[in-house]
């Protein structure tokens, strides 16, 4: 790719979305709601009638509604946004260590008999989907980080501010 190739790539940023990083995010959210959808669809004696599920519901509608906010805001090429994708990719990562954890490892009585909370292969789906997601994040972060420079620079070449 010539210097002049890249030049016009960089002046096409600012006319352009940046949907690979809004697509991530969009993906991200996604995962975040077959995880949820497959927790909560689990109904093992009353394991999960707690106050923890109720924090982990309210979460997951502030996470969506945080995640979709980012997706508009990264599609701006706003560099803000950035850090709270990497932050909510994050506190994906730590959520495998709350609920899925500790059902895994708990045991319950239904009906007399003491069974698992949480199979071995639902555990699996859980972490995946919590991985997967908070590897989205992350990752929409970092492309939005990198164009947000690149427009950045292109910009002041320009002699224009970054709006």
């Amino acid at each position: 790719m010539t210097n002049e190739d890249r030049t016009i790539q960089r002046d096409r940023m600012r006319f352009i979305k940046n949907t690979l990083a809004s697509n991530l995010a969009i993906v991200g959210i996604l995962f975040d709601v077959f995880f949820f959808v497959n927790l909560y669809q689990s109904d093992v004696g009353t394991y999960y009638y707690n106050i923890l599920i109720g924090v982990s519901i309210v979460y997951n509608l502030v996470f969506l509604l945080a995640v979709f906010l980012s997706s508009e805001g990264v599609k701006n090429y706003q560099l803000n946004y950035s850090w709270l994708l990497v932050v909510l990719g994050v506190l994906q990562f730590v959520r495998i260590f709350i609920i899925p954890t500790q059902a895994h490892a708990a045991k319950t009585l239904v009906e007399g008999a003491e069974v698992s909370v949480m199979s071995d292969g639902q555990f699996m789906w859980q972490v995946a989907f919590l991985v997967i997601s908070g590897a989205c994040l992350i990752a929409s972060a970092v492309v939005n980080i990198i164009k947000c420079r690149a427009l950045s620079e292109h910009l002041k070449t320009l002699g224009q501010q970054n709006v």
